[in-house]
């Protein structure tokens, strides 16, 4: 969800209790103005009635509200000296509505030629049904016009003002380290803006700088180190060949042979490991999984020949992952030469090929492999001791490349699995 619309959201929610207290606020606000007003009217009919009484002294004769807004009971002084005005609502007969409807009441007591009267004057309210009902309508449309308003504020106003944000956002989003692409901010006068686009600047340029003497470092330190394992494996050999040597000599040299060997071997995984991680290959292809691996699985066959060993591959279909040719066939053949090298002489491997999963199971050791550590750095699995320990780590890592999970399960058999999204 974007920043524009998870801020609206959290207005629009914010709005209903507010706006919901505000018309408890307005609706009691309102009826107390009402009272008052009603009040104030019957007030100064009140007024009016005593001064007409001193006209027309016959009014007091009025006892019944068919006829006026008013009527005159006849009370003892016990009464009127203990008499208090009040206000009050009650339900009266309206003719004109064929129902009972509210009105306001006003009741004092007079004295009119020493004879004592409640005077009792009514007048028409608001009914409070009604009112409530039209409040919550108004108050239901006022809510929507205000979200639609808060809607079009972010889309045409708001969202001009965070254009700046969303461009480096976007530039960020397209942004990849390895080609080397450049970030470009647009100009803004607010400070929070300039600042998020002045660290973006020097983050990128601090990381580009970085990735470039990385870049560099391991481009000359795989020439710098080949070259020397290189020559000395080379003349090595051909001491060897052309000195005689007893065989404790002999064993010596081999075993310098086989260490430079290792050693060689170990620098070629170590680059190949910091180059993928590093982003360098580039280059991205649909790679057919099912050609792949058939492919590979032919180029094993003397060393399966030569362990007795055979594979079995099943596919259900031909998957194809848009990624490195050169990771890719790296990728399965760890896999496949991990099988082969820690199997049992004489078994069968299996290999399973479907849209979501290739998996390869082997009979190696009888107990399960340790998963916390199967996919670290410099981790053997038996006791080869030629293995770099780097294979599963270097698959690890094309894995984190691309998306695909790595996994492993042990039911008397090892199976390693690549799942693809």
């Amino acid at each position: 969800m974007k920043l524009l619309n998870h801020t609206s959201r959290h207005l629009s929610v914010l709005l209903l209790p507010l706006i919901t207290l505000w018309a408890f606020a307005f609706y009691y606000a309102m009826l107390d103005e009402i009272y008052d007003s009603l009040d104030d009217g019957l007030e100064n009919q009140k007024v009016l009635l005593l001064k007409r009484l001193k006209k027309e002294p016959s009014i007091v004769e009025n006892s019944d509200f068919d006829k006026h807004v008013y009527t005159f009971d006849p009370i003892n002084k016990e009464i009127y000296d203990n008499f208090k005005e009040s206000y009050h609502d009650t339900l009266m007969y309206m003719y004109n509505e064929e129902d009972f409807e509210p009105v306001r009441v006003h009741e004092s007591a007079i004295e009119h030629h020493n004879n004592y009267y409640k005077l009792k004057i009514i007048t028409s309210m608001v009914e409070v049904d009604d009112l409530a009902q039209d409040l919550i309508k108004y108050l239901i449309g006022l809510y929507i016009l205000l979200v639609v308003s808060l809607l079009l504020l972010n889309n045409f106003i708001l969202k001009k003002i965070w254009k700046p944000f969303y461009h480096s956002i976007g530039q960020l989003k397209n942004f990849k380290i390895e080609k080397e692409n450049k970030i470009t901010t647009l100009p803004t006068h607010i400070d929070e803006f300039k600042l998020l686009n002045e660290t973006i600047s020097k983050l990128i340029k601090k990381s580009s700088d970085s990735y470039i003497e990385q870049k560099q470092f391991i481009e000359n330190a795989s020439h710098e180190l080949q070259t020397p394992l290189a020559i000395s494996i080379n003349k090595l050999e051909l001491f060897i060949e052309n000195n005689p040597l007893d065989e404790e000599q002999t064993k010596s040299l081999a075993s310098i042979l086989d260490n430079l060997d290792r050693l060689t071997r170990l620098n070629k995984s170590l680059l190949l490991l910091s180059k993928i991680e590093n982003k360098q290959f580039l280059d991205e292809e649909s790679v057919d999984f099912l050609e792949l691996t058939e492919t590979i699985i032919h180029d094993f066959e003397d060393l399966l020949a030569h362990k007795g060993m055979g594979i079995n591959f099943e596919s259900n279909s031909a998957p194809k992952i848009k990624m490195n040719k050169d990771l890719a066939i790296i990728l399965l053949t760890n896999f496949i030469k991990n099988a082969i090298v820690h199997g049992q002489p004489n078994s069968e491997i299996h290999i399973s090929l479907d849209n979501n999963l290739w998996s390869i199971t082997n009979i190696g050791l009888p107990e399960a492999l340790n998963q916390n550590l199967l996919f670290t750095r410099f981790r053997k699995i038996g006791s080869n001791t030629k293995s770099t320990g780097l294979g599963l780590a270097i698959n690890k890592a094309i894995a984190n490349k691309y998306d695909l999970e790595l996994s492993y399960n042990f039911n008397d058999l090892h199976t390693f699995l690549i799942h693809f999204d």
